[in-house]
């Protein structure tokens, strides 16, 4: 006799199986790098590394808590987010913007694209003097240097996302008279999102990148600062905690940038 099967018990094996390996996921997410801790405090407390290049986790996070308790390290990173946050939206927005209006009109992407191939492969790091010259030693600059360092991968993402939409749902739009409004909300950026988000989250890695290099030439605070100072005087614990600072910063964002994505490519 032929077994019958149950779709509910099936539906539930298959859920559970998704957890497990969900689970497996997340072990393996953080196993890699506490394994990583355990081996350099290990290192570094036997004196198989020099502990004075590379001090023992331990003594890392106690600095962290010292600069953390003094209010030292609340004033740096207060500093840096806000660089990084207004240079991120200032070269975020524009680069979708144009991306859009590139990928939408034969004309205008014709007439952009030199500028944007002569100018991307500049490093924006490279134009910092110049930046300091026409904005001065400010916060300005700074947020200028950022937004022009996360434009260039936002805007040939967009412009790429647009390229690649299936032609008929903007034949569709133009046979039903949609407006240049909803066809630019409802055809075009949606159609872009999946690979307009790649670009963005490009973005946010070379943004964190920019204010430490940034923070360290013309800067009296921040994390870069920090770095910098803390090296220069040779203080490596207070240089580690800026540096891991930065690391989880750039964790956070991606982990951040990825919900995003599942919130609005739910297919993906």
């Amino acid at each position: 006799m032929k077994e019958v099967i149950n779709p509910v018990v099936t539906e539930e094996r298959e859920w559970r199986k998704q957890q497990r390996k969900g689970r497996m996921k997340a072990a393996l997410t953080i196993s890699s790098p506490l394994l990583l801790l355990v081996l350099w405090e290990f290192l570094s407390q036997s004196g198989l590394i020099d502990s004075r290049f590379f001090p023992p986790p331990t003594q890392i996070v106690s600095t962290f808590t010292s600069l953390l308790t003094s209010g030292e390290l609340f004033s740096h990173m207060g500093i840096s987010l806000f660089r990084i946050l207004a240079g991120f939206l200032l070269g975020v927005i524009p680069g979708i913007i144009i991306g859009l209006c590139m990928g939408l009109y034969a004309p205008i992407r014709h007439f952009v694209s030199p500028l944007i191939m002569a100018l991307m492969p500049i490093p924006t790091l490279a134009l910092l003097p110049l930046i300091l010259i026409v904005f001065g030693i400010g916060e300005t600059s700074k947020i200028v240097t950022i937004a022009g360092s996360v434009f260039f991968p936002v805007v040939i993402n967009t412009v790429a996302g647009v390229i690649t939409i299936d032609s008929i749902y903007i034949d569709v739009a133009k046979n039903y008279g949609a407006s240049q409004k909803d066809f630019f909300l409802k055809i075009a950026l949606p159609g872009a999102l999946p690979v307009m988000l790649e670009g963005i989250q490009m973005g946010q890695a070379i943004a964190l990148l920019t204010i430490v290099a940034a923070e360290m030439m013309g800067a009296q605070s921040g994390i870069g600062y920090l770095i910098w100072t803390s090296y220069s005087a040779f203080l490596l614990k207070e240089m580690f905690v800026g540096l891991i600072l930065i690391s989880f910063f750039g964790y956070l964002f991606s982990l951040l940038i990825r919900a995003l994505q599942r919130k609005l490519l739910p297919w993906r």
